[in-house]
């Protein structure tokens, strides 16, 4: 019995809240979140069977409405979206956005979730968004240079040529909400 609570006490003394998930764990955990609030606002949710199916992780639905809903975790305050249609040598960020945003059908839209400074007992901060929104708040990163990287908050330093002093930030409106995911349903 005393090998047991010896156990549990380095278990405990190990584990702190700076404690970093693997990207694994945040994947699971965000899709876990977003689930969880879907079905809180009184929403059917279906989770996808299989790893990494093509555009989305979970559909939402109410009625006849629906949403394919892609889920983005992070716990860094940003989200890499694009870096992978950049073509090597070019920074061509909008072309990279536009490469991108083909891939995204009408009713596929994105649940960004944010880990950073959130306690470990606290529910993340979530927001949605279509891809043609995420598109345009890309193209508009950086004094509209464009970025591969959609932040919750940034402000740009002195070493940045076209963007020193601005400050990218998520719009408002794209908190989750339930009045967010039905105007996201009636377009």
């Amino acid at each position: 019995m005393v090998a047991r609570a010896s156990a549990r006490a380095t278990c405990t003394m190990t584990w702190t809240a700076e404690a970093k998930m693997k990207s694994h764990n945040v994947g699971v955990a965000a899709e876990a979140f977003v689930a969880a609030q879907f079905a809180r606002l009184g929403f059917d949710v279906s989770v996808q069977y299989g790893a990494n199916q093509p555009e989305y992780d979970l559909i939402v639905a109410r009625g006849d409405l629906l949403l394919k809903v892609s889920v983005k975790g992070s716990q860094d305050g940003s989200w890499g979206l694009t870096q992978s249609f950049l073509k090597k040598g070019k920074a061509n960020y909008h072309d990279a956005i536009d490469t991108w945003l083909k891939r995204h059908g009408s009713k596929t839209v994105f649940c960004f979730v944010q880990f950073s400074d959130v306690p470990e007992d606290s529910v993340p901060r979530m927001y949605l968004a279509t891809p043609s929104e995420v598109a345009i708040r890309l193209r508009e990163t950086s004094g509209g240079r464009g970025d591969s990287i959609l932040y919750e908050r940034h402000q740009w330093t002195s070493r940045s040529r076209t963007a020193a002093g601005i400050v990218e930030e998520i719009p408002p409106n794209w908190k989750l909400s339930e009045a967010r995911i039905h105007e996201l349903l009636s377009k």
